[in-house]
């Protein structure tokens, strides 16, 4: 089948080519044309089902309007729906969103980025992985635009978009402080990522201003590859010390879904035998038999934002750098019930 071109339209409109490449670029009020002609030239391009030639376009402009996202890990709710919203508003300002997951493996996000770096993407979004900063660092130095999301190297200038994880680590240790209890533990990846690192650093100060002395065994640190075996045996270690832990802080969504499977296993209730409070939001927890806590990250105002800068770094390389840290609200529910009133 013949594709339909600008001709087929001008011929039917009775209007130059031209003039149809006017219309169909969105710059008919530069050159005047009527508004009753735009509309008969648009309509004729929907009937003969007309379709841009984007790479004779880019090949003018020098530019796809193509985005590379490259998020950790797509089966984490959190990811997949942020990409959504990156999607949602990169389509909003003529751009189409190319998504890669890289699995929390820096060798997979190195092969990703060369992909879509010969796919000529204008730009990427990218939430880092452990020992990618490399990969950051050849993005600066070939010039190519780009944005952190979520997550960001404190030691390299760049754009980024990120939650305030320490305030949010802070927060979620005094909320079950001020619901009476005492023993607070946290399950976190062993990792050198800035914002797991906050995360700890937040839920340490909080027993520090709180004055509950931080035990060494209420902190445990777990392997991403052997999450679900790790998780299990930090859960025994927690309730088997003599200092047993009365509630419990997962650092992320992932680590939250195998401790809670696993407390099932226990058979312990929660909360009576253990609170609960986990970074990430997922209809998971609502749907678990006592409502978790956790902590809501501004997923969309953080994909909004991430494509805002990227778009503005498109449109002048030499921008200062944008750097912001959002809020993240507690969300408190069942699994954290206060056992006592806090008094001031």
């Amino acid at each position: 089948m013949k594709k339909t071109s600008l001709k087929d339209i001008a011929q039917m409109a009775g209007v130059s080519t031209a003039l149809v490449s006017y219309v169909l670029n969105g710059r008919e009020k530069e050159t005047r044309v009527g508004e009753a002609i735009a509309r008969k030239v648009r309509e004729i391009a929907k009937e003969l089902n007309y379709q841009p030639n984007h790479l004779a376009k880019s090949l003018r402009s020098g530019k796809t309007h193509t985005i590379g996202l490259i998020i950790a890990d797509i089966s984490n709710p959190f990811f997949a729906n942020i990409a959504r919203v990156v999607e949602d508003e990169a389509k909003r300002n003529g751009y189409t969103v190319i998504i890669g997951s890289c699995d929390e493996h820096a060798d997979k996000c190195w092969d990703l980025l060369n992909v879509l770096i010969s796919r000529q993407v204008d730009g990427f979004i990218i939430v880092s992985t452990e020992g990618s900063e490399n990969q950051i660092h050849y993005l600066k130095e070939q010039n190519i635009p780009f944005v952190l999301l979520d997550r960001h190297f404190p030691d390299i200038e760049t754009d980024f978009v990120a939650t305030n994880n320490y305030k949010a680590s802070y927060d979620a240790c005094i909320h079950l402080k001020n619901g009476g209890y005492k023993r607070i533990g946290l399950i976190a990846y062993r990792s050198d990522m800035y914002h797991m690192e906050e995360r700890i650093r937040g839920y340490k100060h909080a027993l520090l201003d709180s004055e509950l002395e931080f035990q060494n065994g209420w902190l445990r640190e777990v392997h991403f590859e052997t999450i679900e075996k790790e998780v299990k045996v930090a859960i025994d270690e927690l309730l088997a010390s003599e200092n047993r832990v009365e509630a419990l802080i997962f650092a992320t969504y992932g680590l939250a879904i195998n401790g809670l499977k696993y407390i099932n296993e226990l058979r312990l209730k929660v909360p009576s035998d253990l609170a609960i409070v986990s970074f990430g939001q997922a209809e998971v927890f609502d749907l678990y038999y006592c409502p978790i806590t956790y902590l809501r990250q501004p997923l969309e105002m953080l994909g909004k934002t991430a494509v805002e800068y990227l778009l503005a770094r498109l449109k002048n390389p030499e921008e200062e750098v944008k750097q912001i840290l959002m809020e993240a609200k507690l969300i408190a529910r069942d699994s954290s019930f206060a056992r006592t009133v806090a008094t001031v």
